[in-house]
């Protein structure tokens, strides 16, 4: 599967114990999202856009409505490096 840089580096730090929380408006729709690294750091990369991108293609998901995370297919997809776990 091809995968931009861009989302490249956004499924490493998620691979490596990052999560996407979601920022929702007063009807409960994601407006816009917060990513942060494993050691609390907010990646600058990741936009709404990206996260939507993401999102449609399965890379990324959420259970019981909590923090999304890397799915099973994203870290298969995503390519190695020497710093990922």
């Amino acid at each position: 599967m091809n995968i931009s840089k861009r989302d490249q580096r956004i499924l490493h730090a998620l691979a490596q114990g990052g999560l996407i929380r979601p920022v929702r408006d007063d009807a409960g729709r994601i407006v816009d999202v917060d990513c942060v690294n494993r050691d609390g750091w907010h990646l600058s990369n990741c936009t709404f856009e990206a996260f939507r991108h993401l999102k449609r293609r399965r890379l990324i998901h959420s259970r019981n409505g909590g923090p999304y995370r890397i799915s099973d297919l994203g870290i298969r997809s995503v390519r190695a490096q020497l710093d990922n776990r």
